[in-house]
């Protein structure tokens, strides 16, 4: 009797290492999505995650912005036992949160910690597009909530980066209940004269505009980010009217002085730093 494994073709081992570096070239090569010029992750990465050649931004993860912001080993990271839990259960919702944990390798849609920038302690919470579009739903709320509260008690200056498509439409009134929940804790951290920064990222809208995205001392912004509460379509089609060019861009909001300065995201290292030089000596006053 023949055995059919007599006409398998062999393996071949320098086909395997070829298949294997091919592999690699793969993963390792990245192109822009603005000017379509192709270079390497490492390049990307090392020029503060923008195109080498045109300078466009490219979206970061939580975890990619907290290494690439913080000093070496400073971050220690709280609540990360903090669970999505489907309260209503909404149409697809449990499936679609067990994608997102396992694409992203996060329980949720926000880091939070406390952390050095250049030196200067500081709590910060960063948080991230990949999972659900950055929506807020109510452990996103609770954890930032819960940020800012240790912060009042240690007496430490927040730094935020926001990146958000608003409330998670799954989770209903728990989500929308955040916008007031956050606003209260950031509200007695200022009251308790210490100092929020908040870094608006391309792109941050809903609920999160309208409660603690734009509620900081100092509010910062990336070069471009969309910002706004409902997205521009949305306002184009119920208004029935061209908006202006740029309309809900940071420039735009920097105009109309709803942001108080755009920081290129190569210098927002020393930004920060400078600000919160500057809050710890008046406070130590």
């Amino acid at each position: 009797m023949i055995s059919k494994d007599l006409f398998k073709k062999p393996n071949n081992r320098l086909e395997g290492e070829q298949d294997a570096a091919k592999a690699a070239r793969q993963a390792a090569a990245w192109q822009c999505a603005e000017c379509k010029a192709n270079a390497t992750r490492d390049a990307m990465t090392a020029n503060d995650y923008a195109c080498p050649r045109c300078g466009a931004y490219v979206s970061m993860t939580a975890r990619q912005r907290v290494q690439w912001l913080t000093d070496e080993g400073s971050f220690r990271e709280m609540d990360a036992e903090l669970l999505p839990v489907d309260r209503l259960r909404f149409p697809e919702y449990a499936a679609k949160l067990e994608k997102a944990q396992k694409e992203t390798g996060e329980p949720e849609g926000v880091l939070t910690g406390t952390a050095a920038i250049g030196g200067e302690p500081c709590a910060l919470f960063v948080m991230n597009p990949m999972f659900i579009m950055g929506s807020m739903g109510a452990v996103v709320g609770e954890k930032i909530t819960r940020l800012f509260e240790c912060a009042t008690k240690r007496r430490l200056p927040v730094v935020g980066y926001t990146v958000s498509g608003g409330a998670r439409i799954q989770e209903g009134m728990f989500s929308l209940m955040q916008m007031a929940k956050t606003s209260g804790a950031v509200l007695r951290h200022g009251e308790a004269g210490l100092l929020y920064v908040v870094v608006l990222t391309h792109p941050t809208t809903g609920g999160v505009v309208a409660s603690f995205a734009m509620e900081g001392d100092v509010i910062l912004a990336e070069p471009k980010a969309l910002i706004g509460f409902a997205g521009p379509r949305v306002i184009e089609q119920t208004m029935r009217q061209k908006l202006p060019a740029g309309f809900q861009r940071a420039e735009f909001l920097l105009d109309k002085g709803f942001v108080d300065r755009i920081v290129p995201r190569k210098d927002q290292k020393q930004e920060l730093r400078l600000l919160l030089t500057m809050h710890r000596r008046e406070a130590n006053r």
